[in-house]
């Protein structure tokens, strides 16, 4: 599921530098445990003095609670797990501020059966951020609009269990008969919610990083 830009950028003439760059950060390498990823580059937009980050409490100006705070966590991790930088909890010991808000998250349902109920909800937020140098204020990257979806089935006859997404959950295929529909759209909107915020996240490192 491919993440999609909206809004404006501040460097509109970029995207086929962007789309060489996430084509060249994919070249990963993976470690012993097979889950955590290791890029070879971070790109070129930080200076290289710049060693420590300070996160900011996101703003959260959509209706979802906590949203913010959850989202936050995947950028710090997403942050950590590349090595560049290391994110610290005094904004006064920091060489960059990170600042920015959620500015849309929501679900839609796309799929419905004969009688018009969903069988599949499409989860959708969109990102907002600034990248400053905390000593000299000057804005080193902004992005107006990061947004990624993902499909979240809210019946098991919805789901196909050999699928690679279906298999990176704790559920299996015999576990969809004993569940629920609610049980069934409570597990697969959390799944897709936890994807679709680590992909935001990993965007929004790369493109931070890269200057785009």
């Amino acid at each position: 599921m491919a993440s999609k830009r909206m809004l404006a950028r501040r460097r509109p003439d970029g995207s086929g530098l962007r789309l060489a760059i996430l084509v060249a950060l994919f070249g990963m390498v993976m470690t012993l445990g097979g889950c955590a990823l290791h890029f070879a580059d971070n790109g070129g937009n930080l200076p290289s003095r710049d060693k420590t980050i300070y996160v900011a409490r996101f703003a959260n100006l959509t209706r979802v609670q906590g949203i913010n705070d959850q989202f936050m966590q995947y950028v710090k991790d997403a942050i950590s797990s590349r090595g560049r930088l290391v994110v610290v909890d005094d904004p006064s010991s920091a060489d960059l501020l990170l600042t920015g808000e959620v500015v849309f998250a929501g679900a839609a349902a796309t799929t419905f059966n004969g009688a018009y109920e969903p069988l599949i909800y499409q989860n959708t937020i969109t990102i907002a951020a600034t990248l400053t140098d905390r000593r000299t204020k000057k804005i080193l990257w902004h992005s107006d609009g990061i947004s990624n979806t993902a499909q979240a089935p809210a019946v098991a006859q919805a789901i196909v269990p050999t699928a690679p997404q279906f298999l990176q959950q704790n559920l299996r295929g015999p576990d969809l008969l004993h569940m629920t529909d609610m049980q069934v759209a409570a597990t697969q909107g959390a799944f897709a919610n936890q994807r679709m915020m680590q992909e935001v996240a990993a965007e929004l490192y790369a493109d931070m990083t890269w200057g785009l």
